[in-house]
């Protein structure tokens, strides 16, 4: 086995594309998993060369970005990431790239697939010579195709590059470009210039590591390919395949499923063959015959205008009564997001390549011993299905047996997230569900909800959603299928409460949902806390005196002093003083409350994975004071002798910074993490550079807490207009920010 020079994460947007660019680094040698969990992290030691499957090609973009943001953010400073994208380039390239160059990676684009001759050309894709956009590739896609790929990139500003020339310049070529701008678009269109563009790349990295060590290389599957042989070969690993465990003798004959969800022609095409060759194929309409073992048998979509996603639904279910009969199955899927699907409803996580039939279409063996093949939708010779299923056949005498029970090969690494409702008059209701019937929210979590499930069944209503509300006494009772909504209810809700009105019972409600939380969170039941919002008047006609969320969790858990993190996409902002005015604020400030905040901060952000983050620290008065023209020394009294402390310990802690040159730079990438003085000063930038996907994390508790960062909104309240994205990514950040839980 090769051993790894260094960690390598290749982030490819569906299953199918993870499948494709696994096979070249296990064929070169190197330890090599495909990894489902998002929660999972990046490399380990038996697996130092990762795979993730982002499953992000048919998220919300707004949702994409925010997901690529934060997978970026977990590899080493030195790691080798590769970006995997869609030779036809579908899917979500702008959000996806923008959040790469946006998280300060540089990115190099070169996305020719030679052997089904897609091509770049002065910026521009092409398909067997003609443009993308004058082809029928995108039929099945909502919009048009690109024209060029600066349409892709909108805003990002890139640079493109002529074809790889063969005096070995492109290198200097390559470095000139990407000083000035951000991206360098290559053209390419043989193996030999995806060659020299990795070669290349790794040439500048290893010359120029202060440089080009934040850059990424964003391409196909071929020139994943072309960064495997030349890693391979500068290390001296080439050629070296992954050992094979010996197999058990006279392995018993599995049922063959086949799930093909495609709606592309070249899927039609092999269907049809497969047919004609014998093996039995029903749609979603009709009913699956019973095959012996060893015997195919192929689900297809039924598409007769049928939305897709109810058609994925069909497929899943129909695929998933199929499993629950004949649960030794091996299995074919075709199209990304259908494999993807079928997986999740297993409760698969990772998948180890094993060989490779075609370009692209490749078998994996899940932990459980389970063989699974895949292929896009567009890939794959007319007679692939037949050959695949053989394939399957003769592997399943070759490869090790295993006990099949996916939910038993590793514990379970989910953090138990307790997820209360809020103010029952307000949103919390509909975000909560909203973020719950999330597809990813049982993929990271395990949530349980403290809240009233008669208020939680009207806010699905309000969204049009289908929710299982399931009341539960305990966490030990909680089962975590997705669709399944588990709460601890109290019942201190009347079933007539009005919608958008403040209300002492909904306020009262309220409260008592955060001690339930802050109760199992004490007793390390669950793992962190995410909280739905709460209305302060509310609170107080309850007779319940806090100024806020923040205050009240202080509260709970016995804290003297905790810290208000505000996090977007673009800025992350600590407050040294939140809830009191502005004269007081000032009296408050001082050195020690100062350097206590920002430690609280980089705990956090060491604890989310950035090992040496950079705080940009506010002052106090415009232009910082400009050396006593404005105030009266504050910042020399009450801030410098904090940063002075902070250096002194390692801290990377800058200023006294005028806020707004500092939330100019913060957006830009030069700060992680913004410290703000008084509340406004931090929530104003914040709300202009995020809002939607804003969260506001709690730090300094016993457990990490997050929470939208907006109100109950009681003029929407009930109406079902609510945007649930910044509660699905406050579950998400406090995911990213919980301990693992003690199994």
């Amino acid at each position: 086995m090769a051993k790894n020079p260094m960690e390598v994460l290749i982030l490819a947007d569906d299953f199918s594309g993870a499948c494709e660019v696994s096979l070249p680094w296990s064929d070169q040698g190197f330890a090599t998993r495909i990894s489902l969990d998002l929660a999972a992290g990046s490399s380990n030691k038996s697996r130092p060369v990762t795979v993730l499957d982002t499953n992000s090609r048919y998220l919300d973009p707004a949702k994409a970005y925010r997901r690529i943001q934060d997978l970026c953010r977990r590899p080493s400073q030195d790691a080798l990431v590769f970006k995997k994208i869609d030779s036809l380039w579908r899917g979500n390239l702008n959000a996806e790239l923008s959040a790469l160059a946006d998280s300060g990676y540089r990115l190099i684009i070169a996305g020719a697939l030679p052997h089904l001759e897609r091509t770049v050309d002065n910026g521009r894709p092409l398909v067997a010579g003609q443009p993308l956009a004058s082809t029928d590739a995108w039929q099945v896609e909502a919009g048009q195709a690109p024209e060029s790929i600066t349409d892709l990139l909108g805003d990002l500003e890139s640079a493109t590059l002529a074809r790889p020339s063969t005096d070995g310049s492109f290198q200097e070529h390559l470095a000139a470009a990407l000083g000035p701008a951000p991206i360098a678009i290559v053209d390419c269109s043989t193996e030999a210039d995806l060659h020299s563009v990795a070669e290349s790349w790794l040439g500048l990295r290893a010359a120029h590591p202060e440089r080009f060590a934040r850059s990424i290389l964003v391409g196909t599957g071929a020139l994943n390919a072309a960064l495997a042989s030349a890693l391979a070969a500068r290390h001296g690993t080439a050629g070296q395949a992954a050992h094979q465990d010996p197999a058990a003798p006279d392995a018993p004959a599995r049922h063959l499923l086949g799930v093909v969800g495609s709606a592309s022609g070249p899927s039609g095409q092999q269907l049809e063959l497969a047919q004609n060759h014998g093996i039995p194929c029903a749609e979603t309409t009709g009913e699956l015959p019973a095959p012996k073992p060893g015997e195919p048998v192929i689900l297809r979509a039924a598409r007769n205008g049928t939305e897709p996603s109810a058609v994925l639904h069909q497929l899943r279910n129909q695929a998933a009564a199929f499993l629950a009969a004949h649960p030794d199955s091996d299995l074919f899927l075709t199209g990304g997001e259908t494999a993807r699907a079928v997986l999740d409803d297993l409760g698969a996580t990772s998948l180890a390549p094993r060989q490779q039939l075609e370009p692209g279409v490749v078998i994996c063996q899940a932990p459980d011993g389970r063989l699974v093949g895949t292929k896009p939708g567009s890939f794959g010779s007319p007679g692939i299905l037949s050959k695949a299923f053989s394939t399957l056949r003769d592997l399943r005498t070759t490869l090790p047996q295993e006990p099949v029970s996916m939910s038993t090969t590793s514990p379970d690494s989910r953090p138990f997230i307790a997820v209360t409702m809020g103010d029952g008059s307000g949103v919390g209701p509909e975000v909560t569900v909203g973020a719950l019937l999330d597809a990813n929210a049982y993929n990271i979590s395990r949530p349980i909800v403290i809240g009233d499930c008669h208020r939680l069944s009207l806010g699905a209503k309000a969204l049009g959603l289908k929710a299982d509300i399931v009341e539960i006494s305990d966490v030990a009772e909680a089962q975590f299928v997705p669709g399944r909504i588990n709460v601890i209810d109290p019942h201190l809700l009347s079933a007539d409460l009005e919608w958008g009105k403040i209300s002492g019972e909904a306020g009262n409600a309220a409260y008592h949902y955060i001690r339930i939380a802050c109760e199992l969170a004490m007793r390390g039941e669950v793992q962190g806390i995410c909280t739905a919002p709460l209305n302060k008047a509310a609170l107080h006609e309850a007779g319940h005196i806090y100024p806020g969320h923040t205050e009240l969790l202080a509260h709970f858990m016995g804290v003297d002093e905790v810290s208000m993190m505000l996090s977007t996409p673009k800025v992350k902002v600590i407050h040294v003083t939140t809830h009191i005015g502005l004269i007081d604020a000032i009296k408050k400030i001082e050195p020690g409350l100062v350097k206590r905040t920002v430690r609280r901060g980089h705990e956090a952000l060491v604890r989310a994975g950035n090992p040496t983050p950079k705080i940009g620290v506010c002052a106090i008065n415009p232009h910082a004071g400009e050396n006593g023209l404005f105030g009266y020394g504050e910042e020399e009294e009450k801030i410098v002798p904090a940063l002075e402390k902070l250096q002194a310990d390692g801290i990377n802690a800058i200023g006294p910074l005028p806020a707004d040159t500092a939330f100019f730079l913060a957006g830009r990438g030069d700060y992680d993490l913004i410290v703000a003085m008084y509340h406004d000063q931090g929530h104003g930038p914040v709300k202009v550079l995020g809002i939607e996907a804003g969260v506001n994390i709690t730090v300094g508790l016993p457990v990490i807490r997050t929470s939208v960062d907006h109100g109950t909104a009681f003029d929407i309240a009930g109406t079902g207009v609510v945007e649930v994205g910044s509660m699905i990514e406050a579950l998400a950040q406090s995911v990213n920010l919980a301990t693992a839980p003690a199994e």
